[in-house]
């Protein structure tokens, strides 16, 4: 990777960094707010998902930004976003503002994914490499953040823990200021439409640009998009939830506190995410993206169906299939992202990232609901069978891809 390259991917993997510190560390707090808020896994997961929702639905509007205006800034604002709505969830005294909390932290976040990965697909020359830097450094915070708010809880009340939580985006956007990149490094100039201070585009531009993009595969790596956020939110919502139901992970007393082991389980295996992560970046650059895709929702298959049978067969089925499960499902994400970069228009990577994010955030954002309601009302058992389901149909379609030749 030359300088621009090192410096563009610095940028981007904290700006994913700090989105997933905060997405991931919300479920430790789910399990917390059951019982604060005295409210149903189904009414909790309703209102957990429509922050996430935010995401995808701002996703598309961010998307056109990213297309038209400095990147840096927009994801330096979106860190900044990102602290405030956890300042709000701070001082949350009923669901109501914890919802309002959960939905300017959504409006925030909706904006780093369609503005980082088009930055890095214009900017970055090595790009397969740059995503894998970038997806490892996602599940850096994926990790650090349930496992920081995790220790933090055993010390603090939860609301100085989410006061404290502002602290790293406050210091992720003072070091991102810092770094300059040539934005459009990446990219032939003569067919590049240069990103600008200004101006917007009109209802006629975007509805040729969006009918240019679905009119060929796009459209199917979109269904794959909302079939992936659904399963990635079904399972991580409720997954610490999960764990500390299980009786190999009771609560541990130390030092006149007690830990719960279920939440270093789940840090740790989204730690081993960022593994999947990276290898999922340099898998892109070494077979043909569509096999990838659909061999790795084939494994996530078998996981979820493992799943239940592990929780039952003792501790060390259970510790290796949840580390399988934070592999696999991370390591999709880049697969999705290189497919898209190598397809897409350069000068509509913005808008296809946008609508990426709308399916995986804001369609997706419905796995959350999905799985509050089937704990609520069936077992975990069921849950992980629509989990499988989801991952299932994502493979048919990917094979559908591979089998008519449609561009991904």
């Amino acid at each position: 990777m030359d300088s621009n390259d090192r410096a563009l991917t610095a940028f981007t993997m904290i700006g994913h960094a700090m989105f997933h510190t905060y997405e991931l560390v919300i479920p430790i707090f789910v399990a917390l707010w059951l019982n604060v808020f005295s409210v149903t896994a189904a009414t909790l997961g309703l209102i957990v998902s429509a922050g996430f929702a935010l995401i995808g639905v701002g996703a598309l509007p961010s998307g056109i930004l990213s297309d038209r205006y400095d990147s840096k800034r927009l994801i330096i604002g979106a860190m900044l976003g990102m602290g405030g709505g956890f300042v709000l969830l701070s001082v949350a005294p009923n669901v109501i503002v914890l919802a309002l909390g959960l939905l300017l932290w959504g409006l925030a976040a909706s904006v780093y994914h369609p503005a980082g990965l088009s930055l890095i697909s214009r900017g970055a020359k090595e790009r397969g490499t740059a995503f894998a830097y970038h997806g490892l450094a996602g599940n850096l915070g994926v990790a650090v953040g349930p496992f920081l708010g995790a220790i933090l809880l055993a010390f603090f009340h939860w609301r100085v823990v989410a006061l404290l939580l502002v602290v790293p985006a406050l210091f992720a956007a003072a070091i991102s200021w810092r770094i300059e990149f040539d934005e459009t490094a990446g990219v032939d100039t003569s067919d590049e439409v240069t990103v600008s201070d200004g101006g917007t585009a009109g209802p006629t531009e975007l509805l040729a640009q969006s009918k240019l993009l679905f009119a060929g595969g796009f459209a199917f790596v979109f269904a794959i998009a909302m079939l992936y956020g659904m399963y990635y939110r079904g399972v991580f919502t409720f997954l610490p939830d999960i764990l500390a139901g299980v009786p190999l992970f009771k609560p541990v007393a130390f030092g006149g506190e007690s830990f719960q082991p279920s939440q270093y389980v789940y840090a740790g295996l989204l730690m081993l995410g960022g593994v999947g992560q990276y290898a999922g970046g340099k898998l892109s650059d070494r077979i043909t993206t569509e096999y990838a895709l659909v061999g790795t929702f084939a494994v996530i298959v078998l996981i979820s169906l493992a799943f239940v049978p592990a929780m039952n067969a003792g501790l060390v089925p259970l510790l290796v299939v949840c580390a399988l499960l934070g592999f696999f499902v991370y390591m999709e994400a880049p697969i999705n992202q290189a497919i898209i970069a190598k397809y897409v228009p350069s000068d509509v990577y913005g808008l296809s990232f946008g609508y990426t994010y709308l399916g995986t955030f804001g369609v997706g954002a419905l796995g959350a609901a999905v799985a509050g309601a089937v704990l609520t009302y069936a077992n975990t058992a069921t849950l992980f069978t629509v989990l499988a389901i989801f991952a299932a149909l994502a493979v048919g379609i990917g094979g559908y891809l591979i089998a008519r030749g449609v561009p991904a």
